[in-house]
């Protein structure tokens, strides 16, 4: 009989090895998405799409010497739950348009683009810098109607 692990302890084991493509230099989080014991996407955290990674560029909650769980909206990095999430529906968003009431939080931004939407329209202003900055870097469009 060949001795198989546990399936469980399988898909924490892909996770680990999913992890190691992590860019982030605080914490390596890796993630593993199974529906009917079928893997069907994978993340890891890291910034966005088409821009540098926190191991080329610098991290800036490390130069704010800012806690680790504390300050997220700062970061420019996604979670890796999150772009499992996201890379799971990826395909049906990709080069997709998004109409909202509100310009995107820095937050929402970060899922608007790794989901491969293209095109923003928004009627309503909201302050963000770290939002627009990420959306201007990755290249998605931005118009206000």
């Amino acid at each position: 009989m060949i001795d198989r692990p546990p399936i469980k302890d399988h898909y924490m084991s892909m996770a680990h090895l999913v992890s190691e493509r992590a860019t982030c230099v605080r914490r390596k989080v890796g993630a593993v998405i199974v529906k009917d014991n079928r893997v069907v996407s994978t993340g890891y955290n890291g910034v966005p799409k088409g821009m540098k990674h926190c191991t080329e560029d610098k991290c800036i909650r490390t130069a704010m010497n800012i806690p680790s769980g504390e300050r997220h909206e700062l970061c420019w990095g996604i979670h890796a739950e999150l772009n499992a999430v996201v890379f799971a529906n990826r395909y049906d968003l990709e080069g997709a348009d998004i109409y909202i009431t509100t310009f995107p939080c820095s937050f929402c931004t970060k899922v608007i683009v790794n989901s491969g939407i293209k095109n923003i329209f928004y009627s309503g202003d909201y302050n963000d810098s770290l939002s627009l900055s990420l959306l201007q870097k990755s290249n998605v469009n931005i118009k206000k109607i």
